[in-house]
């Protein structure tokens, strides 16, 4: 997603902070309202040989540390509905970083589905019943009304038709089921954008794209409701990994499968400019004890299929109290 291919050394040691979200400039995913209309932005083919070939290190287990976070973070948020869902489904599952933090008593059975059959085969172990989907999220093989419940964690920000997978994601749904969902925002790896961005105009008079469009955290709560989801929620985190340096932070994101799939990407880096980077980042980003320091900024977002016993705004009109009579409303007797 984020960078052209690299050389592959070893990783190095990693912390994790937390911090506030910000504004920062952004490259966003334009929106598209059918499919007729998609844009066609990434080789999904090509995201596929990745996430294989990712899924094929030996030492694969290494590069999960974000998405192990991120899915421990979503199913946080599936304990906090609180009612048991029979069937559930994880778009982009890859070997399911949710599925190892869930307990039977909440989910019954949990069905998994990624482009990636090398991903699917390392499923994780857990407690809860899984069945493997060889499957691409832009085209879900599953009936209306199938599950209570659809999860989905750093797999989104990959799709073409965005718009039309939420509105899958709304079908395979049962009435009252709910869709509990982690992409990667507008603001992710800004440190690297930047960084690369400058030494490449420093040492070529110009940059070329390494970063994959985003969508931005205003754009995601319209798509959800154009997707006919009500009752949403949408919060954002980042999440800061600090590295040795800046080979080490495309070494790990290739580690993930989370290189550059963009029809428009670059292939190469010139290690001129890749030096030139480096020295930029430490400038402009570095720690004090000489980390390098990457951010991800977290969209999460929930949103539910409508049911009649959900609860409703009130009729427009019905208020019996005007906000201007506020200060003159006495205080009830303690």
């Amino acid at each position: 997603m984020w960078i052209a291919s690299c050389s592959k050394i070893q990783p190095g040691l990693r912390s994790w902070t937390r911090l506030q979200p910000g504004l920062r400039s952004e490259i966003c995913r334009g929106l598209s309202g059918s499919r007729p209309g998609t844009l066609n932005v990434f080789d999904r083919m090509m995201k596929k040989r990745q996430k294989n070939w990712a899924a094929s290190l030996p030492d694969s287990q290494q590069y999960d540390y974000l998405r192990d976070e991120v899915g421990s973070r979503v199913a946080d948020r599936v304990y906090d509905v609180a009612r048991t869902f029979r069937l559930a489904l994880d778009v982009g599952s890859g070997k399911s970083h949710i599925v190892e933090y869930l307990q039977k008593d909440v989910v019954e059975c949990l069905f998994l589905t990624d482009i990636s059959e090398k991903s699917l085969r390392r499923r994780q172990r857990g407690d809860v019943p899984t069945q493997l989907i060889l499957a691409d999220e832009e085209f879900l093989p599953f009936k209306e009304n199938t599950f209570d419940l659809v999860v989905s964690s750093l797999s989104l920000h990959w799709i073409n038709d965005l718009p039309g997978t939420l509105k899958q994601i709304h079908q395979v749904l049962k009435p009252d089921g709910v869709f509990i969902g982690a992409m990667v925002g507008g603001d992710t790896l800004y440190e690297l954008r930047c960084s690369l961005q400058l030494a490449e105009m420093e040492r070529e008079g110009g940059f070329s794209p390494h970063v994959s469009p985003f969508t931005a955290v205003t754009d995601v709560g319209n798509l959800l409701g154009q997707a006919s989801f009500n009752l949403l929620t949408v919060d954002v985190e980042d999440i800061q990994v600090r590295y040795p340096g800046i080979l080490e932070v495309m070494t790990d994101l290739q580690g993930m499968g989370e290189s550059n799939c963009a029809w428009n990407r670059r292939a190469l880096l010139h290690r001129d400019a890749i030096l030139a980077a480096a020295a930029i980042y430490k400038e402009m980003y570095g720690n004090e004890d000489g980390s390098f320091p990457a951010t991800f900024q977290i969209l999460y977002m929930i949103g539910w299929k409508p049911h009649e016993s959900q609860a409703k705004p009130a009729r427009r009109g019905s208020a019996t109290v005007s906000f201007g009579d506020l200060s003159t409303l006495t205080q009830p007797p303690v």
